[in-house]
């Protein structure tokens, strides 16, 4: 079941002999619970295509649509719920806030969506982060595998339909990176999370079930390699 559509993206920065073409006509679907790899050199458009998936960053032209509905036919509230709801993202360098502690990093997209947390999820998340006893530690009392857990939490809270990680592991050891997978495959299989994982990592890119490849803002490869 499709639960994901990008068509003709297109994304221009600058103008005149400024312009740049990060993303060029790019089109393709993942289905629910899909675990897709994206890979191709720096500068190639992976982070681009997936700030447009998350409603981070507009597309100049071209379309997206999630769960059947148009993501950017939305109003800039109705965007603002759908990057809250609808997307969990993970970020090479966490991007946590260093004032609150680790539960409250976690529970931060329900907080700002006015929603109550849900106890029983936060705490099944917490004991399989394997951050039990961390709850109330701040992001710089954390080493660096701990906070990008934490990360991963905040992006899991609200199951969302899709989880989208941009170099999850770029900023970590290779221990801290297996784990890191792990845990990102683990939600994939136990919540069933559609997962789309930019990555530089041969290895963690051959554990997916696809592999996108984008040169230049194209889409210049697209392998199966697991059903």
């Amino acid at each position: 079941m499709e639960i994901l559509r990008v068509e003709h993206l297109c994304k221009v920065y600058g103008k005149g002999e400024n312009t740049v073409k990060a993303l060029d006509d790019v089109s393709f679907s993942v289905n629910k619970g899909d675990f897709v790899a994206i890979i191709g050199p720096s500068g190639s458009g992976k982070s681009t295509l997936l700030h447009i998936l998350g409603g981070v960053d507009k597309p100049t032209s071209g379309r997206v649509f999630m769960n059947d509905s148009d993501v950017y036919a939305q109003n800039d509230e109705q965007l603002a719920i759908f990057r809250r709801r609808q997307v969990g993202l993970i970020y090479q360098f966490y991007n946590l806030i260093p004032v609150l502690n680790v539960t409250e990093n976690i529970t931060l997209p329900v907080l700002m969506d006015g929603r109550k947390v849900n106890m029983e999820r936060l705490n099944e998340l917490i004991a399989t982060l394997k951050l039990g006893g961390r709850e109330n530690h701040l992001p710089n009392q954390l080493s660096g595998g701990q906070q990008q857990r934490v990360s991963i939490g905040r992006a899991l809270i609200n199951a969302p339909a899709v989880v989208l990680a941009d170099e999850p592991t770029g900023n970590l050891d290779s221990k801290n990176s297996r784990e890191i997978v792990d845990l990102l495959k683990l939600s994939n299989e136990k919540y069933g999370q559609t997962l789309i994982v930019i990555t530089h990592e041969e290895s963690i890119a051959l554990q997916a079930d696809r592999i996108l490849t984008i040169e230049d803002g194209r889409i210049t490869g697209d392998e199966v390699v697991r059903r």
